[in-house]
């Protein structure tokens, strides 16, 4: 069993199944989050690796000219992936092992998905790994609560919240952990709202 057979296993729920998963993004995307997507997607460039790229809702919004390879560990979302965009090589694979040589993107895109990553340094990692040293991280995730109630919250209903997504953690500091992984978080590209966060990071 590969290590994607073993981390695919091991996790189940909402963010599993596609169908579902489509049908609560498609809710989000017509209240807003949609333009969010959109606005991480277009920044792309180059050769550009879709990190947790799921059922393939970021594939058809890149613009023309970028190179998109997508990567996720659910084999049923990459079906549903490959519907939405035929000619975009995907690939079965965690975020903490990638398959890929180093330096090989000049973009990573990542929306919704580190929330989810077993082990988010590892993953973040692997990230700088095959980015090239010119190259971008582009982040969508919503991120642990800025106030101390708040947050207290976040960590109580984790565990419970955890099991019945699949994998989410609604709790992590991920602005945090990506600057701990070596990358520099980019002001004038950074949007924030309430636990939302929108931002671009290059190795630093």
């Amino acid at each position: 069993m590969t290590e994607a057979d073993r981390q695919g296993a091991a996790v189940r729920g909402i963010e599993n199944i596609p169908l579902l998963y489509d049908a609560m993004s498609s809710i989000y995307d017509w209240l807003g989050f949609g333009r969010w997507r959109k606005a991480v997607v277009e920044g792309a460039q180059g050769r550009t690796l879709d990190i947790g790229c799921g059922t393939g809702r970021n594939l058809p919004l890149y613009p023309p000219g970028v190179r998109v390879f997508g990567v996720d560990l659910n084999p049923d979302a990459l079906k549903r992936a490959r519907s939405r965009s035929p000619s975009v090589p995907l690939v079965r694979a965690s975020a903490e092992q990638l398959p890929f040589r180093a330096g090989s993107f000049d973009t990573v895109v990542s929306g919704l998905v580190f929330c989810s990553v077993r082990d988010p340094a590892r993953g973040f990692g692997e990230v700088k790994r095959v980015l090239r040293a010119s190259g971008q991280l582009r982040m969508l995730e919503h991120v642990r609560a800025q106030g101390q109630l708040a947050a207290r919250l976040q960590d109580a209903i984790q565990p419970i919240w955890t099991w019945i997504t699949g994998g989410c953690h609604p709790n992590r500091d991920t602005e945090r952990a990506v600057e701990q992984a070596g990358f520099a978080i980019e002001d004038r590209e950074r949007r924030a709202r309430k636990n939302m966060r929108r931002f671009s990071a290059r190795p630093s």
